[in-house]
């Protein structure tokens, strides 16, 4: 157990009475994230089906952060710790392995997500912290994580691998997401270029955006870290999000 303020943080596995409430926070997830079919079929599984790769914190009764991460294989042939294709393709494993009784060999975080009145207050780094300690006590000696950088939407034109290697004057990141990572003792090691994908009809980006979606060709949305690509006679918009894959050290429970 984690406390700050008055903020508990445990395993979810020690609080099962809060699964079902691990969505109560207020979120600032751009509205077409959800509709990536990987997250559709598989994100709602996650705390019920790996509680102990899971966090929440409570402030009282109230439910203001939740962090979640998965186990898979990664010695598997044709598999990799950091595949290129990021988050999904580890949440796709993770059920994979669970539905054939295979041993995990490594754990992905898939997202820690803080409410936005609770924003501020240094709660990231202590769910990263409480997530790192659950994966320790699982056995694992890293977490994994396929980082969403939180200012890069900001830029979505640029390049993740330019945007990645910008630095403050003090060496660290630039993305503070990214800088609370590193600043935790994660590095840094690759790209995955397509780490989420989003497919819709136009009206669907429409309804998602508020754009028009009525031109062929690149399409800066909100929220996107890259612009979405439209195609008007396919009746299609697609979003390929890349992530930064950082790798954290686990220490064993009680080093």
């Amino acid at each position: 157990m984690t406390e700050i303020d008055d903020i508990v943080i445990t395993p979810l596995a020690d609080r099962p009475a809060l699964l079902s409430r691990i969505y109560e926070i207020t979120e600032t997830w751009p509205a077409f994230i959800p509709h990536d079919p990987v997250a559709e079929a598989l994100l709602s599984r996650v705390a019920e089906d790996f509680p102990h790769y899971c966090v929440v914190a409570t402030d009282g009764d109230r439910v203001v952060a939740r962090g979640l991460s998965v186990p898979f294989d990664a010695g598997l042939d044709g598999r990799e710790e950091t595949p290129d294709k990021g988050w999904d393709q580890v949440l796709v494993w993770a059920f994979r392995d669970r539905r054939h009784g295979r041993a995990p060999t490594a754990v992905s975080a898939l997202e820690i997500t803080v409410d936005t009145e609770y924003l501020g207050r240094g709660l990231s780094y202590a769910m990263l912290a409480a997530l790192r300690d659950a994966v320790g006590r699982q056995g694992h000696d890293a977490l994994l994580a396929p980082v969403r950088p939180t200012a890069k939407h900001l830029e979505p034109r640029v390049t993740m691998t330019d945007y990645v290697r910008r630095q403050r004057e003090d060496g660290l990141p630039a993305d503070p997401w990214i800088r609370v990572h590193v600043k935790a003792g994660g590095g840094i090691r690759r790209i995955a270029p397509a780490s989420m994908t989003v497919s819709g009809s136009l009206a669907q980006w429409r309804r998602w955006t508020g754009l028009p979606f009525d031109e062929d060709g690149d399409i800066d949305v909100p929220g996107a870290l890259v612009p979405v690509r439209c195609d008007i006679s396919r009746d299609q918009a697609v979003y390929v999000e890349p992530n930064v894959w950082v790798r954290h050290e686990v220490k064993p429970p009680g080093s």
